[in-house]
């Protein structure tokens, strides 16, 4: 089934499930399926059709829907995606116990996933709920420390490690102007017949005091969607304002300039985790979904700056 198919409901056969989960992603080739590659996807997938027996009873193989496909190396603490199982499967998933069918589909996803794949939630999904399309928002965090003193071994494969000490201050104000509906296709890599307009409704850089992530120079990145490598793209052209090697004026001088080639090097991966993502009202799903599916015109950009 596509993602851009309607739910179906209980009663037509199938159950649309959402999943909540999140991953390591260091020994990951990103979220989407790909031959002979170890994916996130095909790891959930494989799971998720040892758990239905999808072949030996003649099913479809179960496809995930996902909110947001993330590069290879970047974790994610908040992940959705969905799933259209069988009815009868999924009201025959606690077998003789009282569970719930979401809470018996995580008990026994965790028996067969890795541990660097973790299933936190599992429910039927409300009517109209598309866990790309219905989004509003993602949350991304990318971390750094530029600090000797704030390398940590553990934590080594979701922060990065940078040798040159960063101006947050210059940071923030180059990412200010950044805010707002816009084409960001100096900062995405480019995909055929594919938007390249985001609304960025934040983007800060800031060093917390206290917390688990004191010290470190974190940014939190926020938007309806996100194109490839966007983040990362934004993160390079920050370090590069951060270090001084060009002007806060620069990142907003490349976004309008709309060419690729003018930003700077995109940051490791390993920096990056996708926090959450936000969803409207149940009754505002569908049309939330709509209305995303159909796609931006150029015309939709503000041409104002962001404040």
């Amino acid at each position: 089934m596509s993602a851009t198919t309607p739910a179906p409901t209980s009663d037509g056969g199938t159950v649309r499930v959402r999943l909540d989960l999140a991953y390591a992603g260091t020994h990951f080739a990103g979220w989407a399926a790909q031959p002979r590659l170890r994916t996130v996807q095909g790891v959930l997938e494989d799971a998720l059709a040892t758990i239905v027996r999808s072949e030996p009873l003649g099913l479809p193989w179960p496809r995930l829907t996902v909110a947001g496909r993330t590069d290879a190396g970047v974790h994610a603490r908040g992940q959705v995606a969905h799933v259209d199982l069988p009815a009868a499967r999924w009201a025959a998933m606690p077998g003789r116990s009282d569970r719930s069918p979401g809470r018996a589909l995580v008990d026994r996803l965790a028996g067969v996933l890795p541990p660097d794949v973790v299933v936190h939630g599992a429910a039927e999904a409300p009517a109209g709920f598309d866990a790309r399309f219905s989004a509003a928002a993602r949350t991304y965090r990318y971390r750094i420390a530029d600090d000797h003193g704030l390398r940590d071994p553990l934590t080594r494969e979701w922060v990065l490690w940078h040798r040159r000490r960063l101006d947050t201050t210059a940071m923030e104000a180059a990412a200010r102007p950044l805010l707002g509906l816009h084409d960001f296709a100096a900062y995405c890599r480019p995909r055929e017949g594919a938007t390249t307009i985001r609304e960025l409704t934040r983007f800060t850089w800031e060093r917390p005091a206290d917390g688990p992530d004191a010290g470190l120079v974190v940014a939190t990145v926020v938007a309806d969607a996100f194109c490839h490598s966007m983040v990362r793209a934004l993160v390079g052209m920050s370090l590069a304002v951060g270090e001084g090697r060009v002007g806060t004026d620069e990142a907003q001088r490349v976004l309008v300039g709309r060419d690729r080639s003018a930003a700077a090097a995109v940051a490791p991966a390993r920096g990056l985790t996708l926090e959450s993502v936000d969803y409207p009202a149940d009754d505002e799903l569908a049309a939330r979904a709509a209305r995303i599916r159909a796609r931006r015109s150029p015309e939709e950009v503000d041409p104002r700056p962001a404040g």
